[in-house]
């Protein structure tokens, strides 16, 4: 088989063998689960390089992403990329093809695309131990009743029922000061990534009392952002404006150098004829050859140190462009953290309420302390195409990741 043939055989085997490593990890098919909101994927991206017949691997792609509560997913060099509603497969296409076409490489990375964790699902209503729990796949309301401790039973439901009541206001707090946090956190973020000097904080939380103080905080941070980042370039920019002085008093050096050098080989063509004649000796004409030989001498080492300079000028604007990408980078990633932090905070602060009206209703009390043995009444609450709905539901009923499971009394006879 002739050398370029068996080369082009080589790199088809190869693509194929790297497809096969990606594609084996146990997580890599996550069957036709639809990702959404609080997924963590695992992506790991590797390229066959056919000039150079050898791997690739993308150490600046590879490592764990979290779908955004827009059903978004960033990946660098990619961007954001729908994810909701997609595959782990479907998603794991797309970003090999995004990166071929964006960066115009030859050959299409190959990606992995594993569930690194689904998101939760949550329980509220007559368990024993209401809450957010780590979903399991075929989970089912009956399962995730058992994992959240069964049905809520105590002997003196009075005091339980306060307890009950303290611990939600004092868990809702909690959770509603992350949330107002998280908010003005994003907008900050927001703010610093459009190069703002401050930020207003969002309408959703005008009028809180506990404002003034996060956004002073939130401040302190932009503004710290913006001196470091200010302080590094400005230096840049002094040492390239002292570099470009240098190059300045260098060319005159070169001027003043090559004046001299331009006597002195007037010098020497004056006396060549003479020394010819035997008119003058020849120490005087050595010596201003020599001193030709000097200057033309220093003439090369002012032009060297002035492609230096010219070099440092150069380092010193790609160490500004660095330093911009870098907090960037930074600044998007706390942004698709923060986003997910926020999520999840409203998620429990949305829990929280409903376990402070069950707390509440005394019609509860008198259903639990009946002589009559309970019902539970179940119902899901998903979001479906970006709407919530309510599901009734049974004990079989499948529960999806997302899902928030309430667990109601039925209503005794007396009532």
């Amino acid at each position: 088989m002739p050398g370029s043939l068996l080369f082009r055989a080589h790199g088809r085997f190869a693509a194929i063998a790297l497809a096969a490593l990606l594609a084996a990890s146990p997580l890599a098919v996550a069957g036709e689960y639809r990702l959404g909101p609080q997924d963590k994927l695992h992506i790991r991206v590797a390229e066959w390089q056919t000039v150079d017949g050898t791997f690739r691997d993308w150490s600046a792609v590879n490592g764990e992403y979290s779908v955004g509560p827009a059903g978004t997913l960033s990946v660098p060099f990619v961007g954001d990329m729908q994810a909701a509603g997609k595959t782990t497969s479907e998603i794991a296409a797309a970003i090999g093809l995004a990166l071929q076409r964006k960066l115009a490489l030859t050959d299409k990375p190959e990606a992995s695309v594993e569930m690194a964790q689904f998101r939760p699902f949550y329980i509220s209503g007559e368990v024993q131990n209401p809450g957010q729990f780590p979903y399991v796949p075929d989970l089912t309301v009956l399962k995730a009743v058992s994992i959240a401790g069964g049905m809520r039973r105590n002997a003196d439901l009075g005091p339980q029922l306060a307890k009950d009541l303290v611990t939600a206001k004092g868990n809702f707090d909690i959770y509603d000061d992350q949330r107002i946090r998280l908010m003005v956190k994003r907008a900050r973020i927001d703010a610093d990534l459009a190069g703002k000097t401050s930020f207003e904080a969002p309408k959703e939380v005008e009028g809180d009392p506990r404002l003034p103080t996060i956004v002073a905080d939130e401040m302190a941070i932009l503004t710290s952002d913006h001196k470091a980042l200010n302080l590094k370039l400005q230096a840049l920019d002094d040492l390239k404006a002292t570099l470009q002085a240098e190059i300045e008093s260098l060319q005159k050096k070169i001027d003043n150098q090559q004046k001299q050098a331009d006597l002195a080989q007037q010098q020497l063509t004056s006396i060549g004829p003479l020394a010819q004649k035997g008119l003058i000796n020849n120490t005087r004409l050595l010596s201003s050859q020599q001193a030709v030989t000097d200057l033309q001498g220093k003439i090369l080492d002012y032009e060297t140190a002035i492609l230096t300079a010219k070099q440092s000028i150069s380092k010193a604007t790609q160490d500004a462009i660095d330093a911009q990408n870098t907090l960037t980078s930074r600044l998007t990633a706390d942004r698709q953290q923060t986003e997910a932090d926020l999520n999840e905070s409203m998620l429990r602060v949305g829990m929280q309420k409903g376990l402070i009206a069950q707390a509440s209703d005394p019609a509860m009390t008198a259903a639990i302390t009946g002589s009559q043995e309970p019902t539970l009444l179940y119902s899901l609450l998903r979001v479906a195409d970006g709407k919530t709905s309510e599901i009734e539901a049974k004990e079989d009923t499948p529960v999806l990741p997302g899902d928030v499971i309430k667990v109601k009394l039925a209503p005794t006879a007396s009532q």
